[in-house]
């Protein structure tokens, strides 16, 4: 009998079962799909020779992931790549904000009157990063905090609505760039702890960067799943699980899925009938013939670029999915060009690039042309640069990762208090009815990215469970 097995192979899944593992447990991990990676996968999803990545690309999570920087994931074969700017926000005018390495660089962007209000915001934290992350990624009660008084005085800024946040900020380049990273959740602006999220990405920036993977997203899968095998664990693709039967016996199971998956497979019936899923996306990902001809200098150096032209666009393309039900008419859009920096992921002189906007739970539409409108605004000639394109909305979405219900790539509305209680309010999130089945994905704290820390916190509970029976 197998110590535990894991069902689903994206990176919470593959680090649940490597922290397990690593402590001498046997672990098997089931995958669907033909190859492991979840949301953090690469494929040839336009021509030959154009690797993109389905999902996430560009990882400030990952870098700074207490789970994967105690991990030997470079001897797997995992390289970061940084481009000259982490993140660059550009305006119709040619102008940018940026979002740069050093505090420095990144208010100097926003101009005299906000640069020393931003410094003041950021400086208190920065220097506490890594302990704070570790704090503040492990939370609900999986460890003790290390640095309870940063923590604190992280939740007393965080935690109110990024709009009294954003009071700090008198002018037009702070407030929208950092409406831009709240935004990444598909967060109203003005929800509870939307102030968390824009620190969290921009302190990940400074801390260590916005990089990608040098060949995709499915090098740090891979490396995830080599480590894993050398440890004894062992991975099966092409397995569906319908019902815990299909599954060996194990004194343990772990679901890396979406928790509607977790109680049709375990036989749950209503538990997670609360559990509320977010708005959707709608992707892009595009074959380019050359750069993206971005009209602000600092978007040509920049491996991911914010497009939205005002805070109050952004908010209004927010409100329009979250509240009203349709697709925004200028989508606020998140954009990564990988091969500014890994020239090995197009044929020479080539490019990849990849946009997507927000639209409602599992809308149906094609929103294609209004995310090139809005690339346009800011990138004149983009179009005549496009060799192919593959765009997937919340249908195909789901139908590619089980986990994106409705098209919600968060696994999960990230709003109110399911933002940090999630998937129900309990200390005890990882748990479910059955006192040896596990919930271990992004549905569970610390929530939505590739960052491995909800399978780490979710390995703490099993591995206590095991050594108990």
């Amino acid at each position: 009998m197998l110590d535990a097995v894991v069902v689903g192979a994206g990176p919470n899944g593959l680090t649940a079962a490597v922290e397990l593992a690593r402590r001498g447990f046997s672990v098997a991990v089931f995958e669907a799909r033909s190859t492991v990676g979840g949301g953090a996968r690469t494929e040839e999803l336009t021509l030959p020779g154009f690797r993109h990545d389905p999902c996430a690309a560009a990882h400030p999570l990952a870098i700074n992931s207490p789970a994967f920087r105690a991990l030997p994931l470079e001897r797997y074969g995992l390289e970061w790549l940084h481009a000259e700017l982490p993140m660059a926000h550009p305006f119709p005018d040619g102008t940018a904000a940026v979002l740069a390495r050093t505090v420095g660089e990144t208010a100097a962007s926003f101009g005299p009157r906000d640069a020393g209000a931003y410094r003041r915001l950021i400086a208190p934290f920065l220097t506490k990063w890594d302990t704070l992350a570790r704090d503040f990624m492990s939370l609900p009660l999986t460890a003790l905090p290390r640095d309870p008084v940063t923590l604190a005085r992280f939740g007393l800024a965080g935690l109110p609505p990024s709009t009294l946040l954003m009071r700090r900020f008198r002018d037009e380049p702070a407030r929208a760039l950092f409406s831009g990273l709240v935004a990444h959740v598909m967060a109203p602006l003005g929800g509870f702890a939307t102030g968390a999220i824009g620190l969290v990405f921009a302190l990940a920036a400074h801390a260590r960067g916005w990089p990608v993977a040098r060949g995709g997203s499915q090098s740090l899968s891979d490396a995830l799943a080599a480590y894993l095998r050398d440890l004894g664990g062992s991975v099966h693709t092409d397995y569906e699980v319908k019902r815990l039967d299909d599954l060996p016996p194990a004194r343990a199971y772990v679901f890396d899925t979406s928790p509607t998956a977790l109680a049709r497979i375990a036989g749950f019936g209503n538990h997670y009938g609360g559990y509320r899923y977010g708005p959707g996306v709608f992707k892009v990902d595009y074959a380019l013939d050359g750069p993206v001809p971005w009209t602000a200098k600092e978007a040509r150096a920049a491996g991911t670029v914010q497009i939205g032209a005002s805070s109050a666009e952004i908010g209004a393309a927010l409100r329009a999915v979250s509240r009203e039900g349709r697709a925004p008419d200028k989508p606020f859009l998140i954009t990564v060009q990988p091969s500014v920096v890994d020239p090995s992921r197009a044929p020479a002189g080539k490019h990849v690039f990849w946009a997507y906007g927000h639209v409602p739970h599992g809308w149906t539409g094609d929103l294609t042309d209004s995310i090139e409108r809005q690339l346009e605004r800011f990138a004149p000639g983009f179009r005549d640069r496009v060799l192919a394109r593959a765009t997937a909305g919340p249908p195909e979405l789901a139908a590619r990762n089980a986990n994106y219900v409705g098209g919600d790539i968060a696994s999960g509305a990230v709003s109110g208090l399911q933002l940090l209680l999630r998937p129900k309010p309990t200390l005890f999130p990882y748990h479910t009815p059955h006192p040896a089945v596990f919930l271990c994905s992004s549905a569970t704290p610390p929530g939505p990215g590739v960052h491995g820390m909800s399978g780490h916190n979710a390995a703490k509970a099993v591995w206590k469970r095991l050594r108990q029976t």
